[in-house]
């Protein structure tokens, strides 16, 4: 069986970055038949925090993901002891007593000879006796995992054919000096006795697959466990890293401003690939999905590009779709109303306070007289979508007025606002009591 997972760390909200591995790897897993894993990542117990635990489950459920397993870390603690057990007996997992400043000065010194940053694996030479007067002298070790002196190769769902050079790489800590455990063997043990078959991540995790890997094999594992896919990070639309801007690109930020889910599932699933987005319910869009049309270039998030969805999906969205998030009181009518003018849910609201509330419009200088012509000629209710015609058409005739000059005085005595949804549709919402109020307003 197919079995892949998404595994946040419980130590901030999730974010487009994070959305995007949670979404390519459950499409896939749903494509294929295969299962999908929720696991969270929380042996980081000083950071990791119990209320983002429930909070990345709602995001997860938000997206309309449903996880088939979930697990956390801390719940394993004896699964990680006894694979360090296995790496201490094996000679891989070798105690280290270095402090970070004596650390630091190592890398200063191997970079001013031009040669890489790599540690030194000085603590193998440590004789029992040096190790014992280190710990007598109270210091504690932190455990480092010795890398094989090869190069590590896999065909990669993404990125094609992909190899790390292990000696060009510093032997990871695995363990600190507390007893925390650490993600690359945390995640290698989960991984290995869950089942994982498929892992999509992100291409800065390149490195960590070829040392993941490695500690796999250490284990006990199969020379290629798991089959790999990497996809280019992301980037602002000026070509930055956007996860300089993580915090406003938030789940929760976006659900709350009026983004809907297939809108925001539709676009992540094809940014970055050949196919352009579409909207499609979360089944119909795994359908699709195929990781071999994902380019091996960055791809650029463009929020406006996101809205131009939304607004899309808004206006084909139905009334009872939507009805318990509109304000109290909005109606199927107001909703088919405004719908079409929608980026985001949270403008409705703006939009049921002109149809329903009192408003200051704007003063339009120069433009008194005709605001009060036009409040001299408003027909008599009822109202429905004809008024408006009937009623610009007399005004035309009456004042000679034309396109803007005739409309735009309209628009911003009626809602206050230079663009909107469509008066014919308005009109009847507004009412005619509140609309001479806003044609003359001291006339109240």
């Amino acid at each position: 069986m197919m079995k892949l997972r998404f595994a946040p760390s419980p130590t901030g909200l999730l974010h487009v970055g994070n959305a995007r591995l949670a979404i390519a790897n459950a499409l896939y897993a749903r494509r294929h038949g295969g299962h999908f894993q929720l696991r969270i990542d929380d042996t980081d117990t000083e950071r990791s925090r119990e209320d983002l635990v429930e909070a990345i489950r709602q995001d997860i459920r938000w997206l309309g993901i449903t996880w088939d397993e979930t697990f956390r870390q801390t719940e394993r603690l004896d699964r990680y002891a006894h694979a360090i057990d296995v790496l201490k007996a094996s000679g891989r997992l070798y105690p280290c007593f270095e402090s970070q400043q004596e650390l630091a000065m190592k890398r200063e010194a191997q970079i001013r000879q031009r040669r890489l940053p790599v540690y030194d694996r000085a603590m193998l030479k440590m004789t029992p006796e040096q190790r014992a007067r280190a710990e007598a002298n109270g210091k504690v070790p932190y455990w480092r995992f010795m890398l094989s002196d090869t190069t590590v190769h896999w065909h990669d769902m993404v990125m094609g054919d992909c190899h790390v050079k292990l000696p060009l790489v510093s032997d990871p800590v695995l363990v600190r000096a507390d007893g925390t455990i650490l993600y690359a063997l945390a995640s290698v043990v989960d991984d290995l006795e869950s089942g994982i078959t498929h892992i999509i991540r992100g291409e800065d995790h390149v490195t960590n697959t070829g040392i993941q890997l490695d500690i796999a094999q250490a284990l006990g594992a199969k020379s290629h466990p798991f089959s790999f896919a990497h996809i280019p990070l992301l980037l602002d639309t000026d070509g930055s890293k956007l996860s300089k801007r993580f915090d406003s690109y938030s789940l929760r930020a976006l659900r709350q401003s009026g983004i809907e889910a297939e809108a925001f599932v539709s676009y992540l699933a094809r940014l970055g690939s050949s196919d352009d987005p579409v909207l499609l319910p979360f089944a119909e869009q795994a359908a699709q999905y195929d990781l071999s049309h994902i380019s091996r270039s960055a791809a650029r998030f463009d929020i406006q590009q996101l809205l131009a969805l939304n607004h899309k999906l808004l206006a084909q969205l139905p009334y009872e779709s939507v009805a318990h998030r509109l304000p109290d009181g909005a109606t199927e009518k107001f909703w088919h109303a405004i719908r079409s003018n929608l980026d985001l849910l949270s403008e409705a609201r703006l939009w049921y306070q002109i149809t329903t509330q009192d408003i200051i419009p704007p003063v339009q200088e120069g433009e008194e007289a005709f605001l009060k012509e036009a409040a001299n000629l408003l027909p008599q209710e009822p109202w429905d979508t004809t008024t408006w015609k009937t009623w610009t058409t007399t005004l035309r005739e009456q004042t000679g007025r034309s396109g803007k000059s005739l409309f735009h005085p309209l628009r911003l005595a009626l809602t206050g606002e230079e663009q909107g949804p469509e008066l014919r549709d308005l009109l009847p919402l507004i009412g005619r009591s509140r609309a001479l109020l806003r044609l003359v307003p001291t006339s109240s």
